[in-house]
């Protein structure tokens, strides 16, 4: 493939699915520089999976695999980086963001924050409208163990946000 080619597969691909990448770099990053150096890293990936993508599934479960593999390794790295070290924003339990004026989809975001690497994926794929196949091939599980996990994860939210509304009463 020639660089014109991939240059412009990749422009299109960014203007079109920019707000999922943004997603994952929201979810994954815990300051706003690290949110920032993620969506690079994010990009910079996607622009060198341009040539191994053969066209087996949508552009856009390729690019969402793309995306979360980079920050998942991006995650793991910044964790050796980190080690030892305690900084108030990496100990924080909420996610770190600009307030979207939405204190519900501020909760969200907040609980997906403290899900682990897996079910912070599964969740964020979830809110996307993935269906169970496509989880399970963008993350590598098998369909029943995607339904389990996603069931679990609907479940535990359902009783932190009772709890929470109980606590407020």
């Amino acid at each position: 493939m020639l660089n014109s080619e991939r240059n412009q597969i990749f422009e299109e691909w960014v203007e079109r699915h920019q707000a999922t990448l943004l997603k994952v770099a929201r979810v994954y990053g815990s300051t706003h520089s690290d949110r920032e150096d993620l969506f690079q890293e994010i990009a910079l990936q996607v622009w060198h999976s341009v040539d191994a993508f053969r066209g087996d599934s949508a552009p856009s479960t390729w690019i969402y695999r793309v995306a979360l593999n980079t920050a998942l390794t991006w995650t793991r790295t910044q964790a050796k980086h980190e080690r030892g070290r305690q900084d108030f924003e990496e100990t924080a339990t909420s996610l770190i963001a600009p307030a979207s004026g939405d204190p519900r989809l501020d909760w969200i975001y907040g609980r997906i924050a403290e899900l682990d690497e897996v079910n912070r994926s599964l969740a964020l794929l979830m809110l996307d409208g993935f269906s169970y196949r496509e989880m399970s091939d963008i993350l590598g599980l098998s369909e029943n163990n995607v339904g389990v996990k996603i069931n679990r994860i609907k479940a535990a939210f359902a009783a932190r946000l009772a709890k929470e509304e109980s606590d407020e009463l």
